[in-house]
């Protein structure tokens, strides 16, 4: 990729995985571009499970396909759990007087920079919201308290030929003043 921008053109949302394994040091890669993502107050309120292989990636497809979504997960060979972990206490404290959710945020952040990477090594990604998230925080062994806030499949693409990218025009999103 010659630019970011070409980077961003590139990356789309996979369907459709082929039957190939990815390799452990480009979900290291993954892993380290999201934690060098910016968070509120440097909190890092995140926690990455990395599922990988024909042992353990079935049962994270069995978790995402939940109520009939994702059934395209199936052929899927890794996940990347994202589990929120509690903000540190000048976050915490600037959630409360700005009525915002940081963590939130900043696990999309770090989702996005996992699967701009992703997309640099050559692999594809999609982020799921939806699964069990009963059944997911079993199979992680977490606590009931816990949230899971992402899941997103990774791997290579069955077809590497780019969909056409339908988006809103600038004046639909944007105003310039």
């Amino acid at each position: 990729m010659d630019t970011f921008f070409d980077l961003v053109a590139k990356r789309e949302s996979c369907r459709n995985y082929a039957d190939r394994p990815v390799e452990q040091e480009k979900l290291v890669a993954c892993i380290d571009a999201a934690r060098l993502a910016p968070s509120a107050c440097n909190s890092q309120p995140w926690y990455f499970y990395v599922v990988n292989g024909p042992e353990n990636s079935p049962k994270v497809a069995e978790c995402a396909q939940h109520m009939g979504m994702n059934k395209f997960v199936a052929k899927c060979p890794a996940f990347c759990a994202v589990v929120e972990k509690n903000a540190n206490f000048m976050e915490k404290l600037g959630s409360r007087i700005t009525d915002q959710k940081f963590a939130e945020t900043d696990i999309g952040i770090a989702a996005a920079h996992y699967c701009l990477a992703a997309t640099q090594l050559g692999l594809s990604t999609c982020i799921l919201g939806s699964f069990n998230e009963k059944k997911i925080k079993s199979f992680l062994d977490l606590s009931k308290a816990s949230r899971v806030r992402l899941i997103i499949a990774t791997g290579y693409a069955a077809n590497a030929e780019l969909r056409k990218k339908t988006r809103k025009s600038m004046n639909e999103i944007a105003k310039f003043m």
